[in-house]
């Protein structure tokens, strides 16, 4: 919002709030636009399974790791997205409370030796599962990630390029013009991600341990 003094320049009147308002679809446009390069030089190498509905609540903005040994998974989706802080969260910075994430949708998943843990103040939470021979099974699992990393990932009949809005093969779509890919089937060896939130319709965590500890994941 700028704000203005004297008499207005006899220029044609813009309704209120439209310069603010095409300045802010300028951005989220530029900001989702530069999503594609990152997935399509990155595809075959550096996959995951954060997630999905982009988050449907206003994140934390305090990011966490993820990792596992193993992830399966049947109806596989991505596409980029924004995540939004609640109004006025301290940890917004100087991003305008919003996170540019990469959404990842997995209609059903296994892993292995999973592993989740965030940083607070000197310290981690940490959470592990599925690290005895029972693996971690979830249901509709998304994740909303910066980065992502793992040593191989496989996919079946996957579709590079197509508008997410279409998507069929992953639990949910992602928005009307944005660039995604889908599979049948992916698999994928150690994951390594750097998540701003998951969810999931379900998610069964055996072996569950939850504590603090000096290191994270």
């Amino acid at each position: 919002m700028a704000l203005s003094s004297g008499t207005p320049e006899p220029d044609s009147p813009r309704p209120p709030g439209d310069s603010d308002r095409r300045g802010g679809v300028r951005y989220r446009r530029a900001a989702l636009m530069g999503v594609p390069a990152f997935l399509a030089a990155s595809t075959l190498v550096v996959l995951t399974a954060q997630g999905a509905l982009a988050a449907q609540f206003a994140i934390s903005g305090m990011p966490f790791t993820v990792t596992a040994d193993t992830l399966e998974g049947t109806g596989f989706g991505q596409f980029g997205a924004l995540d939004n802080m609640a109004e006025g969260s301290p940890n917004a910075g100087d991003t305008g409370g919003q996170v540019l994430v990469i959404v990842t949708a997995i209609r059903e998943a296994k892993l292995t030796n999973l592993c989740q843990s965030v940083e607070l103040g000197g310290t981690n939470l940490v959470i592990t599962a599925g690290n005895k021979g029972t693996p971690v099974k979830a249901s509709g699992l998304t994740t909303d990630s910066t980065e992502m990393a793992a040593k191989l990932a496989e996919f079946d009949n996957i579709e590079i390029g197509g508008d997410a809005s279409t998507f069929e093969k992953p639990p949910i779509k992602g928005p009307l013009g944005s660039f995604g890919q889908q599979a049948d089937t992916v698999d994928i060896k150690n994951v390594r991600q750097n998540n701003y939130a998951t969810t999931a319709t379900r998610f069964t965590l055996p072996d569950l341990h939850m504590g603090f500890s000096s290191k994270g994941c």
